[in-house]
C-alpha cells in the first residue's frame, strides 16, 4: 500500500505545485485505512460463538491485530457481507458458495469446525426414522444446509425428495412450526433443533450431521480485496483461532470457555455444553488435513463440490463455482 502511494507521489511531484501537502495527505489516508479494524460477522453456532473466548480474553490485541466482531442473525450476517459492511463472515461452506454466486465474492480461509450432530432432522413422536416421513410434511429452510442433510439421508434410506413434502420454513421458526401440529418433522441446527424438542415432548432426532461428518463444514470466509490488502492480519486471526480451540478443549479451561460462550447466547453453561459437543472444533493441524484437494466429505474441497452440485441441481444458482478461487488454504496450512 505505502509503496504504491510513494510511487504515485514521485510521479505526481513533477507536475503539481503542492507535492508535499498532497503526498502527506495520501500517506496519512493510508495510515487511517491500515488502522481500520477488520470487521467479522458471526452468529449463533458453537463453532462461531467460540470466537467470543478470544474477544473477551483480549487475544487479538495480544496477537497485534485489530478485529471487530459483529453479532448477527445468520442470514443477516450474509446480507451484511454482501452489502460490503463487513470484511469477513462465518458461514457454512455451502453458503459461502451461495453468497459468492450472488455477487459477493469471498474466499474461505479457515475451517473452524464441522457439524457433528447439531444439525438435525427432528421427528414428532411416532416418527422413528426417515422412512416414516413418506407422504408427510417437513419444515426446513430450502436451499440451506438442512435441505442438503435431508436429501443425503433420504438417499441413504432409499427415498427421493418427491416422497416427502418440504415446507419452506425459516430456521429460527422451526421450533414453533413443529409445535403447531402441521409438520411431521423439521430440519434445523442447534439451538433451534433443541428448542423444537423442548416444545414437543417426545420429539427426537431421526437423522443428524453425526451420520455424515464433513457434510457441513463451517468456515471463516473473507472478501478477496480484504485478503489481498490485509493478508498478514488475517494470518494472525487464524493463529488466534488455534488458541481458542486449545482453550475450549482443555478440561482445565473448558468450564470458563463454556461460561463465556453461554453468556453470549443467553443460556446457562450447563445447557450450552451439550451444544458444544455436537460441534467438532478443528485445530489448525486438524484443519490442514481437511484443506486438501480430494473428493468426498473428508476434504473441504470435496464437501464443497458436493454442496456446489446440490446448489446447481436445486436452482440456488446456475453457474458452477470455481473452488480454486473460493478456497485459499495457504494461511491456515503454512
Amino acid at each position: 500500500m505505502y509503496a504504491s502511494h510513494s510511487n504515485f507521489c514521485r510521479r505526481f511531484s513533477v507536475t503539481t505545485a503542492y507535492p508535499v501537502l498532497f503526498c502527506a495527505s495520501l500517506f496519512f489516508s493510508g495510515l487511517a485505512h491500515a488502522a481500520a479494524p477488520l470487521k467479522v460477522g458471526y452468529s449463533d453456532w458453537p463453532g462461531w460463538v467460540a470466537w467470543q473466548v478470544a474477544i473477551e480474553k483480549g487475544w487479538f490485541k495480544q496477537a497485534g491485530v485489530d478485529v471487530k466482531f459483529e453479532w448477527f442473525d445468520y442470514a443477516a450476517s450474509m446480507d451484511a457481507f454482501s452489502a460490503g459492511k463487513i470484511d469477513g463472515v462465518t458461514v457454512t461452506n455451502g453458503d459461502a458458495l451461495v453468497t459468492g454466486s450472488a455477487g459477493a465474492k469471498n474466499v474461505m480461509i479457515l475451517v473452524t469446525d464441522y457439524s457433528n450432530g447439531n444439525d438435525m432432522i427432528v421427528g414428532k413422536p411416532g416418527i422413528k426414522s426417515l422412512k416414516d416421513l413418506k407422504g408427510k410434511k417437513i419444515g426446513l429452510e430450502t436451499g440451506f444446509v438442512e435441505h442438503l442433510l435431508l436429501l443425503n439421508g433420504l438417499e441413504k434410506a432409499g427415498m427421493k425428495e418427491s416422497d416427502v413434502t418440504i415446507v419452506n420454513t425459516k430456521t429460527n421458526e422451526t421450533a414453533q412450526a413443529l409445535a403447531s401440529g402441521d409438520l411431521a418433522a423439521i430440519g434445523a441446527w442447534q439451538p433451534n433443533s433443541g428448542e423444537a424438542m423442548k416444545r414437543v415432548p417426545g420429539a427426537k432426532p431421526i437423522y443428524s450431521s453425526a451420520n455424515e461428518p464433513g457434510l457441513i463444514y463451517d468456515v471463516l470466509t473473507v472478501s478477496p480485496a480484504s485478503l489481498a490488502n490485509r493478508k498478514a492480519d488475517w494470518k494472525k486471526v487464524i493463529q488466534v483461532w488455534d488458541k481458542v480451540v486449545v482453550y475450549i478443549n482443555d478440561p482445565k479451561t473448558q468450564p470458563d470457555a463454556v461460561k463465556i460462550m453461554a453468556a453470549r447466547v443467553g443460556i446457562k453453561p450447563e445447557a450450552y455444553l451439550p451444544l458444544l459437543k455436537g460441534t467438532r472444533l478443528l485445530s489448525l493441524a486438524e484443519g490442514k488435513k481437511i484443506l486438501v484437494q480430494a473428493p468426498g466429505f473428508k476434504s473441504l474441497y470435496g464437501s464443497s463440490k458436493i454442496a456446489d452440485d446440490f446448489n446447481l441441481k436445486y436452482g440456488v444458482y446456475k453457474t458452477p463455482s470455481d473452488l480454486t478461487k473460493a478456497i485459499d488454504a495457504s494461511l491456515a496450512t503454512q
